[in-house]
């Protein structure tokens, strides 16, 4: 355990109190690995967001237990307030409960708040130690910014003065998915931008967005190999508009091209399709062409091999698995695309890496999951029912207008598939990516009930079996958030472009401030599927033909909205392991996931088929219970290949959250 959760978790004595409340205006508590060290103490921590639902909660859960000499759901229970105004709660809790206050202020005293208030949690236990080992004195905001790049992000902005350094320290960071705060990189660009060589460089925006990395790297790789006589055809990248900065990368330089190399293999940069390749190209540099379609498969092989190296472990931060989870949808999405032949050839290597990952996430789940719910959205949604709220974030940062585009049962590989289709049509669309968790069990009417409502599962409990309470509970969210109800819009069934003209007229209203759409072409594609993952790729790219992602996310820019993507879950590919003989005992009957109302019916069931393990999720209602299919088994006849979803899988777990917008 680190020394910043230690000390933090030394505020917590065991049982010296069994309800707390803890002002916590900057999220200290809610960091991952402190919540975990306070689950382990027996401590669970709740927000309070909303005083009739907390007491709810709070009466129902702990206190009734309490009062009757009952454990409880756990030993102390840790109300968390996002603020100082203690004062504000209701008074019997302020009688009952033992006080305490954090902030970063108090905790990171040498360093200036201004600037560490904009870091992510996740550099926090980092920072702590290093200012207990190397800030002697209390350093201005300057001194700080200076600070945090030396000893979290290892970059000295005053060392960079030629191009190789540049593009190194750039390259590095986004790999690692680490992109600088705002604060941070603005502060890059005013120390770097004064050196001749790096003027007209767009220096805070490359190193604050990924995105326009990616576009400006992969422009200037094409024009590289130009230059070195090699032309062909770009796979996933069209040739760039006028708006995309042109710049030379020393591609030559040994620090640049081992990033770009791996860059390359995990699919985060696309390779050129040329007829030939001379003899004076450099061995690293064939890892950006493919001659022929053995190349892509060898393409692909050494992807799989690179990120079977690289699976996250039991103690990775969540950060680690939706970073993953992306890197391998890029290789899944190369994969599909192979021709049969060459697809079978290396169709085990891929097979061995999928169930490598879903077995370390199932671990990790077991160990981490309870404590998603609880972690602040302000920079991303963790969890898909945090959505709502950063959507609601991004209102009170000035996106008036904006809408959630919720492609039901949309898999990472999958929206990779339709976003490089996207881009080779719509050149002026750019993708800020990320991903998200999804509930589990990851059925439809769990999570995406959670994703419109921004409720855990257990505050929906009697709906959770049905989705009609969507555009209700869509409603009520943004009303408890200051709008009106013909100020939000909700569809669903929003499948071809025959859809379209109706939904712009809705858009067209100049009262709707906000617009949750359910795009369900994927599911139905899933649902109805014979041919695996491949033959459900080879029909999206035919839907893709028809434009109707491309109008859609123009027409809702154009109508001046902020556009976000995301799924309630993905999907895999399962093979059948025969059905619990029950009748109507299972309340749900997924095809990866079985749930029940009896504890004796459970136990029952999971005795009778070992194939199947049982996994108690933080969130759900008390009387509702999965039984999941183990591996990548399937609730269907013996043996069936099917694509399902319901279980516990990066692909079904895992889900894209995407900023779609135009370059500007």
């Amino acid at each position: 355990m680190t020394a910043w959760v230690d000390r933090i978790l030394k505020e917590f004595p065991v049982d010296l109190a069994r309800l707390w409340i803890v002002a916590d205006p900057d999220d200290v508590l809610l960091d991952e690995q402190v919540l975990s060290g306070l689950r382990e103490r027996g401590f669970e921590v709740l927000p309070f967001e909303d005083s009739i639902a907390f007491r709810a909660e709070y009466e129902e859960r702990y206190r009734a237990a309490w009062d009757r000499g009952e454990p409880g759901p756990s030993r102390a229970l840790i109300l968390h307030l996002r603020g100082m105004n203690v004062a504000d709660l209701p008074w019997d809790y302020l009688r009952q409960a033992r006080k305490l206050s954090l902030s970063l202020a108090e905790l990171f005293p040498k360093l200036s708040y201004a600037v560490v208030r904009q870091l992510g949690s996740e550099m926090l236990p980092a920072l702590f130690e290093a200012q207990a080992r190397h800030a002697h004195q209390s350093l201005g905001e300057a001194a700080t910014k200076e600070f945090v790049l030396t000893h979290i992000f290892r970059i000295s902005p005053h060392l960079i003065t030629r191009p190789e350094d540049f593009w190194r320290e750039l390259l590095r960071l986004h790999y690692r998915e680490a992109a600088l705060p705002g604060v941070l990189a603005q502060h890059v660009g005013h120390v770097v931008g004064e050196h001749n060589a790096f003027k007209g460089i767009p220096i805070a925006e490359l190193f604050a967005h990924k995105s326009i990395t990616l576009r400006v790297v992969q422009e200037a790789w094409f024009r590289y190999l130009t230059k070195l006589g090699i032309t062909g055809a770009r796979t996933g990248e069209p040739t760039p508009p006028d708006y995309v900065a042109k710049l030379d990368l020393p591609f030559d330089h040994h620090d640049v091209r081992v990033i770009v190399d791996s860059m390359f293999l995990d699919g985060t940069l696309h390779p050129l399709v040329v007829q030939g390749v001379p003899a004076t190209l450099p061995e690293w540099a064939k890892a950006g062409v493919v001659q022929d379609p053995a190349s892509m498969r060898n393409l692909v092989f050494e992807g799989i091999k690179s990120l079977k190296a690289e699976v996250p472990t039991i103690q990775s931060p969540h950060r680690d698995w939706t970073h993953f989870s992306r890197r391998l949808g890029e290789v899944i999405s190369r994969f599909h695309g192979l021709d049969a032949a060459r697809a079978e050839s290396i169709k085990e290597a891929m097979r061995d890496l999928v169930i490598s990952a879903d077995d370390q996430l199932r671990e990790w789940v077991g160990k981490h999951y309870a404590d998603l719910p609880s972690l602040p959205a302000a920079k991303g949604p963790i969890m898909v029912h945090h959505v709502p709220r950063y959507l609601a974030l991004r209102r009170g940062n000035g996106e008036a207008k904006v809408a959630l585009v919720v492609f039901d049962g949309l898999a990472v590989d999958q929206w990779i598939q339709i976003r490089e289709s996207v881009i080779n049509r719509s050149q002026r669309l750019m993708f800020d990516e990320n991903a998200c968790f999804a509930w589990l069990p990851t059925l439809t009417s769990v999570s995406r009930q959670a994703l419109f409502s921004g409720l855990r599962p257990r505050e929906f409990a009697d709906s959770i079996e049905s989705t009609s309470q969507e555009p209700a509970q869509w409603t009520r969210f943004w009303q408890d958030h200051g709008l009106r109800a013909n100020e939000v819009l909700y569809r669903k069934s929003v499948k071809r472009t025959d859809d379209l003209p109706a939904l712009e007229a809705a858009l067209n209203n100049p009262a709707v401030k906000v617009a949750g759409l359910v795009v369900d072409t994927v599911d139905e594609i899933i649902h109805g599927a014979v041919l695996g993952k491949r033959g459900i790729a080879a029909q999206i790219a035919s839907w893709c033909e028809s434009c109707f992602v491309d109008r859609l996310f123009s027409m809702l820019l154009d109508n001046g909205f902020h556009v976000y993507l995301t799924a309630d879950h993905g999907n895999v590919e399962a093979v059948g392991i025969g059905r619990p003989n029950q009748g109507v005992a299972s309340e749900l009957r997924g095809e990866r996931v079985r749930t029940y109302r009896s504890e004796a019916l459970i136990a029952e069931t999971a005795a009778a088929n070992p194939e199947t393990f049982r996994l108690d999720v933080a969130g759900l209602p008390a009387n509702f219970m999965p039984l999941f299919a183990g591996g990548r088994g399937a609730f269907v006849p013996k043996d069936d290949q099917v694509v399902v979803h319901g279980g516990i899988s990066v692909e079904e777990l895992i889900v894209p959250f995407v900023k779609v917008s135009y370059v500007n």
